[in-house]
């Protein structure tokens, strides 16, 4: 069997999953958490990306490659949202851990940041304990994806319609298979609450771990580790590394 190259997007409990093979995209499905993911690809995947932070600082906000990602976004850079310190990101309560986060970094924890928390936290747990994932699992962001595949980051936001056809277009140039590749993860995820940005970020991540054109770089080009050695980077493919 081939090697699997996965592009992963979280929206709540529900996990998209978009495999590719070097011959192009296979298949799709829909898994309840970092969990079953891990035991669906676990033996088959070269990569996988996901849109959940993978590495958290202790001290520090925000984490490197998301203060690196906010200079290549333009007007997106809202988009990025600072992950909390690993111990805010452990408290029930958003009081709670906003104190933890402030206490730590001097700095406010974003409502938004705190609203994953759980799930970042899941994710946190999965690579802390899991030594095997962590030559398998990259973090990607997918408005960096899209950045990184067109040369400028997009200008809408993934929700409209203009936003829609503009990432859209930037994958079809990326991989002209990519507009009936969507249609056919869209029609995976039939029954689950998946939305269709969900499924052309899905698709943007799966791109970028496969092997195609250009070259898989890190952002940072040459990140740190954390306190658990895991890498403080976004994964992206381009010709060149990005340059502002």
């Amino acid at each position: 069997m081939s090697d699997y190259y996965v592009g992963s997007v979280a929206r709540g409990d529900v996990w998209l999953a978009v495999a590719y093979t070097d011959d192009g995209y296979d298949h799709a499905t829909v898994v309840d958490g970092v969990g079953e993911l891990w035991t669906r690809y676990e033996e088959t995947a070269a990569a996988v990306a996901v849109d959940v932070p993978v590495g958290l600082e202790t001290a520090t906000a925000p984490r490197p490659n998301e203060r690196a990602a906010v200079e290549f976004l333009g007007a997106r850079r809202e988009a990025v949202v600072p992950a909390p310190v690993r111990e805010a990101a452990r408290k029930q309560r958003y009081p709670t851990a906003a104190r933890v986060h402030e206490r730590k970094t001097g700095g406010d924890l974003p409502r938004a940041a705190f609203e994953r928390a759980r799930l970042v936290t899941a994710v946190d747990e999965f690579m802390t304990t899991i030594d095997d994932a962590r030559g398998v699992f990259l973090e990607a962001h997918p408005e960096l994806c899209y950045r990184a595949f067109a040369g400028e980051p997009p200008t809408e936001r993934p929700d409209v319609a203009a936003g829609y056809a503009e990432r859209m277009r930037v994958l079809a140039e990326f991989d002209p298979d990519a507009p009936p590749t969507v249609q056919s993860v869209a029609e995976a995820t039939e029954g689950h609450a998946v939305s269709i940005p969900a499924v052309l970020d899905a698709v943007a991540l799966a791109l970028t771990v496969r092997p195609g054109p250009g070259s898989r770089r890190s952002l940072p080009p040459e990140p740190p580790t954390d306190d658990e050695g895991l890498p403080l980077r976004y994964v992206y493919r381009a010709e060149t590394p990005l340059s502002s």
